[in-house]
């Protein structure tokens, strides 16, 4: 299956050259797109440097920051314009660890998606505080409370998809960013009924350049989950939907 990697970037000069190297390490078979939103500090010309590039490492430059999920969106118009059978999306900070993007793609075999979780057994977290740990427990028991998901990490960002989930999904036409952005997707994944793979992985908190995390990407996360609820509740669930999220638990 061809298989591309998008990753957005935003200001990681500091660390793109090695998330580079280490997604063709391992992931020899799979090319590479970086969405980058005009970073300042020179990120495009990192990789437009890559020994790699254009052959297996493509970019794609955007002319603002406009968000993850807008950045996502780009580069999943690319990749699926361009015909590749899987995609793959990850960080550019190294907290996703490419080594388990093997694993990810050998899980699509089975399934429509598949997440690297923190919150299935044998995942966890690294180099965070115990606060950290309760805010992100504490959102993902939200996100699944409010929306009926059986995916236990609604919030990763960590994910390989067939292309045909992606189309069916309606990824193009979504409209949330940040941590929305892919809760949106695990939740009309779950609402048509796809089934969902999560692959334990350890999350390692950035050691080089800045989170692009802030309150108002929380905020709009919380309102949404609560938006899309009501409306379900309002008008009913879409016709062929089912209201059940069919996720299997890969360290099981």
């Amino acid at each position: 299956m061809s298989t591309i990697v998008i990753i957005p970037t935003y200001d990681e000069a500091a660390g793109i050259e090695a998330v580079l190297d280490a997604v063709l390490r391992h992931a020899p078979s799979a090319d590479i797109l970086v969405v980058d939103d005009s970073s300042p500090d020179g990120t495009a010309a990192l990789v437009v440097g890559h020994p790699a590039f254009p052959e297996r490492i493509f970019l794609l430059g955007r002319p603002e920051k406009d968000g993850l999920g807008a950045a996502y969106r780009a580069g999943f118009a690319w990749a699926l314009d361009r015909g590749y059978d899987v995609i793959v999306q990850m960080d550019a900070d190294l907290s996703h660890p490419p080594a388990k993007i093997p694993e990810l793609i050998e899980a699509l075999r089975a399934s429509d998606i598949a997440i690297g979780s923190r919150y299935v057994r044998g995942g966890g977290v690294s180099d965070w505080g115990l606060g950290r740990r309760l805010i992100s427990w504490a959102g993902n028991t939200y996100v699944r409370t409010v929306l009926g998901l059986s995916i236990r990490d609604t919030t990763a960002g960590f994910r390989a998809f067939r292309r045909d989930a992606l189309t069916r999904i309606g990824v193009l036409d979504s409209q949330s960013n940040g941590y929305s952005f892919q809760i949106e997707n695990s939740w009309r994944a779950s609402r048509l009924g796809l089934t969902t793979t999560e692959v334990p992985i350890t999350f390692t908190d950035r050691t080089a350049g800045t989170s692009k995390m802030t309150t108002g990407i929380v905020r709009e996360a919380l309102a949404l989950v609560l938006v899309w609820r009501w409306n379900e509740l309002r008008r009913g669930r879409p016709e062929g939907s089912t209201p059940r999220s069919d996720s299997v638990d890969a360290a099981t």
